[in-house]
């Protein structure tokens, strides 16, 4: 059985790099959203992502985000992915795909049955899926609120691209999240975080671990 990728996002600072190529992470995510305690600016992003050792992926997390600001992130950022992870149709999806020429992922809330179908419209248009929990009415944040979904809604589906967990995931819950849902690539942000916003070396090398030992 392949290995199962791990995506850590919300980097901020050259230690965290650090922590994330020593865990054998697949994806490093950089979040442009004010809003999140994880924001980094075009110019921080660029110089962390010029650190990122080769065969890590750099991804751009964005919350509807127009051309001006993923213009500048694209021309600034040497990236390998775009997340959009706002309410971006399916349209919007293929005109980015097709503007900026770089695989995109769109993540997708889930909290009941009801939110899957659109999952099957993405996957249609993405070049990935992330299959994240719906943040609770009223949220600053649409991920990266340590809130995990039912993993039975999704356990066993499957779409026509690749997808990714995410919602809550810990090294101490992690394991359990893949077995139920047959999930390949797993997320993570704020549970390998000290304080909101700040990863943590330890808990980031406890994740992969949790992750390796599946």
């Amino acid at each position: 059985m392949p290995d199962i990728r791990v995506k850590i996002c919300g980097l901020s600072a050259e230690a965290d790099i650090q922590a994330v190529s020593d865990a054998g992470a697949a994806y490093a995510g950089f979040v442009f959203f004010p809003k999140s305690p994880r924001n980094v600016t075009v110019t921080q992003a660029r110089a962390l992502a010029l650190l990122t050792p080769p065969g890590l992926a750099k991804v751009a997390l964005v919350v509807n985000a127009d051309d001006a600001l993923l213009d500048e992130i694209t021309d600034q950022v040497p990236l390998d992915m775009l997340q959009l992870h706002g309410r971006e149709t399916p349209e919007r999806v293929q005109e980015i795909r097709a503007r900026y020429g770089l695989p995109v992922m769109k993540a997708v809330g889930v909290a009941s049955e009801e939110d899957l179908p659109a999952l099957d419209s993405y996957g249609r248009v993405a070049d990935q899926l992330l299959v994240d929990a719906k943040p609770p009415k009223g949220a600053d944040l649409p991920g990266g609120n340590g809130l995990a979904f039912d993993w039975r809604l999704i356990a066993g589906r499957r779409w026509p691209v690749p997808w990714m967990l995410a919602g809550g995931l810990t090294p101490e819950n992690v394991a359990l999240a893949v077995q139920m849902t047959g999930a390949r690539q797993v997320d993570v942000s704020s549970g390998v975080e000290s304080a909101p916003g700040v990863k943590d070396a330890a808990k980031i090398s406890a994740f992969a671990e949790a992750v390796r030992g599946i």
